[in-house]
């Protein structure tokens, strides 16, 4: 087995006022600003709009931002991620907008959001067309019969202009979907099986725009304050049922120290999180979640060693035993803690915008997590059992008053306070 310590011998235990004190100090000034400054609640708490648009281009991320900053939001609050793995164009020019909700109806911020990306890269110069890459194939067909380029409602019965119409528009909205969404030339429309001058037609009715909206997701601040509980009553029920397994496999005493040892390091991540005005997401919740589990896994290897020890050195000091337990289990909590950490902060520098809040949870509740196993859960686990064993010796005298018949004990026998007779010679 790999080992990074040979024979570690730190006194961890010798310096447990100066970690709870650090603690203390860092769990203050987290909950002081959870209390005056509160979160960075992002679009999936505090409400907004989600979209995907996918340009003919590929665009760059701070005309987008610029575009929107000019629509009215600000630029700190909206989150610009590419969607692709970029492998291919269209992956190169898609991207995710994720902002803040500032219209009182629905589809306000989808509205707000198109128009500010349309006056920033080009409305259609004339109000009359449509642009392609936004509607939809209803829109279209509506438009197309409406100016009947072909005269087809002269020359066809009733009702067949406008099927006419709607097949083409069914064909042009297809021909747009399979290129990826978005068009950028409408001779790049096939007319097989169509009037050539069809195409005619279409220069007339609609243009070229500069992006399609490929979805929008709309989040409302009931949905958000709702998923806020939830993600809250999960958190709490992770925790008691750990507190419960840790109390059924070793002492609830294990349990109760290693609960709190979670609960610490979920409080110094919230609170780092209102200090430094990181967003949070539902990516946070899950990673969150994540770092309780660890968290927790970190401890019980390390009471699970303390438990060993105990049963091999009962004549030794807690103190001793306990510390002993942690150094030798230190080798395996800094490589996995370590290991683990690479990857999370490979995350946290190249996974962009939509991973960050996911990351830096994971990042802080690593750190804070591997520290509170040593230097929280253990300390507490220690002063609890000394604080047992300082209570225990004074429920033995009144063991022994309760003897019946003033016995006492002699040596290794039981005599009692009457004269015994002694028995006659032969």
């Amino acid at each position: 087995m790999m080992e990074l310590f040979r024979n570690p011998n730190y006194d961890f235990l010798g310096k447990a006022k100066y970690f709870i004190g650090f603690s203390v100090i860092v769990l203050v000034a987290g909950c002081i600003s959870m209390v005056v400054r509160g979160f960075n609640l992002g679009v999936d708490f505090a409400g907004g709009t989600k979209m995907t648009v996918r340009f003919v281009s590929p665009p760059d991320e701070n005309r987008i931002r610029e575009a929107l900053r000019k629509g009215g939001y600000t630029p700190d609050k909206v989150v610009i991620q590419r969607t692709g793995k970029q492998l291919s164009q269209s992956d190169r020019n898609e991207v995710f907008i994720n902002t803040p909700q500032t219209e009182a109806d629905v589809d306000g911020d989808k509205r707000k959001i198109t128009e500010a990306l349309q006056k920033y890269y080009g409305a259609p110069a004339d109000p009359d067309k449509l642009d392609i890459n936004l509607v939809g194939a209803s829109s279209l067909a509506t438009r197309l019969t409406e100016l009947d380029v072909l005269d087809l409602k002269k020359t066809l019965p009733p009702g067949e202009a406008e099927r006419e119409y709607r097949r083409f528009a069914d064909h042009v909205i297809q021909t747009r979907d399979a290129a990826g969404g978005t068009l950028a030339d409408l001779k790049a429309i096939p007319l097989t099986g169509f009037d050539p001058k069809m195409a005619e037609a279409l220069e007339q009715a609609a243009t070229v725009g500069a992006f399609n909206v490929v979805s929008a997701e709309i989040v409302g601040p009931q949905v958000g304050k709702d998923l806020r509980n939830r993600a809250i009553i999960v958190t709490i029920v992770a925790c008691i049922g750990m507190l419960l397994f840790i109390a059924f496999r070793f002492e609830w005493v294990y349990g109760v120290a290693a609960v709190i040892a979670v609960v610490h390091d979920v409080l110094v991540t919230l609170g780092l999180f209102s200090l430094f005005q990181w967003e949070i997401s539902l990516t946070f919740i899950a990673a969150m979640l994540t770092l309780v589990g660890y968290s927790m896994n970190d401890t019980i290897v390390i009471f699970d060693r303390i438990r060993e020890q105990l049963a091999e050195r009962r004549r030794d000091d807690l103190a001793v035993v306990t510390n002993d337990a942690i150094n030798q289990t230190l080798s395996r909590t800094v490589i996995t803690s370590g290991l683990t950490l690479l990857s999370v902060l490979a995350l946290v520098l190249f996974g962009g915008e939509v991973l960050k809040s996911f990351s830096l949870a994971l990042l802080v509740g690593i750190l804070f997590g591997t520290y509170s196993s040593i230097a929280i859960a253990s300390p507490i686990l220690l002063w609890w059992k000394r604080y047992l064993a300082q209570r225990q010796p004074a429920a033995v005298p009144a063991e022994a008053t309760t003897r019946t018949g003033g016995e006492k004990r002699v040596g290794g026998e039981k005599r009692s306070g009457r004269t015994a007779k002694s028995a006659p010679t032969r």
